[in-house]
């Protein structure tokens, strides 16, 4: 069972360091900073699991996520939101659009291990 993540990110550290955790547990990663094309890179990927920032170049998370849910095979795919704006209408908005989860800049690394290890762990239960 391979475990894919796409994460469409466009802040390098982050990438980076969500690169590095999720590697050491055994995922590969592919990262796309641009949000214009994101959900083609996510059809074309084809991934288990994809880590979405709510802020992006090209096209908002929000839209990236709407489009997701409208493509057939993609309507389950695990989705963990990313940003650095908290706000409760923002987590509304996100789980009215489809988002599995939503996490909130910072996080600690353990955080985000926790929500992808349980985002593929509910994914294949179903």
């Amino acid at each position: 069972m391979g475990r894919h993540v796409v994460l469409i990110e466009d802040e390098p550290n982050i990438i980076e360091a969500i690169r590095f955790l999720l590697t050491r547990e055994g995922w590969t990663v592919d990262a796309h900073s641009d949000g214009s094309d994101a959900v083609e890179v996510i059809k074309a990927a084809n991934p288990d699991l994809v880590i979405l920032d709510l802020m992006l170049p090209g096209k908002s998370g929000m839209e990236i996520i709407k489009d997701v849910r409208e493509e057939e095979n993609l309507r389950n795919l695990p989705v963990l939101m990313l940003t650095a704006r908290g706000q409760a209408r923002d987590r509304d908005m996100a789980e009215k659009a489809g988002v599995s989860r939503f996490m909130t800049k910072p996080f600690s690394n353990t955080e985000v291990l926790a929500a992808v290890r349980d985002l593929h762990a509910q994914a294949n239960q179903e």
